[in-house]
């Protein structure tokens, strides 16, 4: 086999080049996505720190830290970075298993612009969360827009196609435990009482054995229906986590810690378990867990998960095709028809290079009441049934369409449980399940273009075999075996 490199094999000899990862590597327009993340990875000039430094000449102010430093090893190219977070919610990975198997796949090291096989990870998980967290929800953006691209240069889908959507909202669950009062009372306990430790905060009484049996006790009693002793086992947990919270308050100014970090860690603890401890079961703006206080409890009005934890996330999709063309997460649980406005703007962005924008919406009940504020929009829903035409009507009967992308979003491309930080991990995470949702979908087109091009191939060569058999029965025979004059 003929290489470049006598110790290492070329890709393009080792793989299928018909695979649909293969051909959507040429397809995809890496060098759009890299001039349009490149930005955010710019060297940034320092301002520095003034400090005393001391020469032949006695104590001098000094600034150390300014300008652009060359130090440090160089990024890993864009591609790689961009085709990792592409492979991992296209195949429903985490960080680490998708770093794993990248170094075995040889058709994801074709896909990510690797010419030569390597056997080592492309780097390490982290770097992948901060290339995520780095080109932010623009950088995420860009990605999903160049599926959508992608498939209206292969010609998978027609533009025309995108004046038309569907578009309904569903939860996208956080990665916590279900909250319940006496787990989240004594995490609390247990998470204030080690920053306070660390801050060099002695305290009298932690609690410590009190508050485990305590948990055991509330668990048992839950089980058994035992809601009188459950109530008063819950009661004695919110008076430790007062006795404790009030202690670290008295002591809070003679703390031995030089950390502001240590100090403003546990500030922060300090406050969300003061607000576990008050919060009743009908306040609003309750706290559902410690480490993620942006968790909302939202309804959907399912009888098998009454409340989900998370937030609520819009989807839009193609009314023909099923393509994703928008996905935004819309933290405080808002009514459905008030998103549809920016909604509806963030997939016209998307759909800027195709030239089209959408122009009849189809949805639910859920957004009833909004045309005002979309005038530029066709909402189409059933409690307009009666003065809809006769082709909206078929249009409304495919608006379930959306539903079952919904839920291969979630059980195909990791939109079951969001495991990233915060608010701006759950935005991060909506729009790069989408981006894995298309991926999924240009694999299948790929397969569907290619098999339509080998039938016709073979239509045309079967087509072309009858017509000569045409010919040949409509010659004369002495025609057929003449031999010619030149021959002669």
């Amino acid at each position: 086999m003929a290489t470049d490199d006598f110790f290492r094999s070329r890709l393009d000899q080792m793989i299928d080049l018909r695979h649909p990862l293969a051909v959507l590597s040429h397809r995809l327009p890496w060098d759009r996505i890299e001039a349009a993340l490149t930005p955010h990875f710019e060297r940034k000039n320092r301002t520095g720190k003034v400090i005393w430094n001391d020469d032949l000449f006695g104590p001098t102010l000094v600034v150390a830290g300014s300008g652009a430093s060359a130090a440090g090893r160089p990024r890993l190219t864009i591609r790689l970075m961009a085709s990792l977070l592409y492979l991992k919610h296209t195949f429903n990975l985490s960080d680490e298993e998708v770093a794993g198997r990248w170094s075995e796949n040889v058709v994801w090291q074709y896909f990510s612009g690797q010419e030569y096989y390597e056997p080592r990870k492309p780097c390490d998980a982290t770097q992948i969360g901060r290339f995520r967290t780095a080109i932010g929800e623009a950088g995420v953006e860009e990605l999903l827009k160049a599926t959508i691209d992608t498939a209206v240069e292969c010609k998978a889908i027609k533009p025309a196609e995108f004046e038309r959507i569907i578009v309904d909202t569903t939860v996208q669950e956080k990665a916590i435990a279900h909250p319940v009062d006496s787990r989240l009372l004594e995490i609390a306990r247990a998470k204030v009482v080690q920053a306070a430790k660390h801050c060099g905060i002695a305290l009298k009484q932690t609690f410590a054995k009190e508050g485990k049996e305590l948990r055991r006790k509330a668990g048992g009693y839950a089980h058994a229906k035992q809601f009188r002793r459950l109530r008063r086992t819950v009661k004695r947990q919110r008076t430790i986590l007062g006795i404790v919270l009030r202690e670290i308050r008295r002591k809070l100014p003679t703390a031995s810690s030089e950390s502001p970090v240590s100090m403003h860690r546990l500030n922060i603890l300090i406050e969300r378990a003061e607000r576990i401890r008050t919060q009743q079961n009908k306040d609003k703006n309750k706290l559902y867990a410690l480490h993620a206080p942006e968790v909302e409890c939202i309804g959907k009005g399912k009888a098998r998960k009454p409340y989900e934890f998370g937030v609520k996330a819009s989807i839009a999709v193609t009314h023909k095709s099923g393509l994703m063309v928008g996905a935004r997460t819309f933290p405080g649980n808002p009514y459905d028809g008030h998103l549809l406005a920016e909604q509806i703007e963030q997939t016209n962005i998307l759909l800027e290079d195709t030239g089209r924008r959408a122009k009849q919406v189809v949805v639910d009940l859920g957004f009833r009441g909004v045309d005002h504020a979309n005038p530029d929009v066709e909402i189409i829903h059933r409690g307009k049934y009666k003065s809809l035409t006769r082709q909206q009507r078929r249009w409304l009967k495919r608006r379930q369409a959306v539903k079952p992308a919904i839920g291969h979003l979630k059980s195909d491309n990791r939109m079951d449980r969001c495991w990233l930080k915060g608010q701006l991990g759950d935005a991060l995470h909506a729009v790069l399940c989408a981006a894995g949702y298309n991926l999924r979908w240009l694999m299948r087109a790929m397969l569907r273009l290619g098999l339509k091009a080998s039938f016709l191939r073979l239509f045309l060569v079967a087509l072309f075999q009858q017509l000569l058999v045409i010919r040949s029965m409509a010659m004369p025979v002495w025609q057929t075996h003449s031999v010619p004059l030149a021959a002669k």
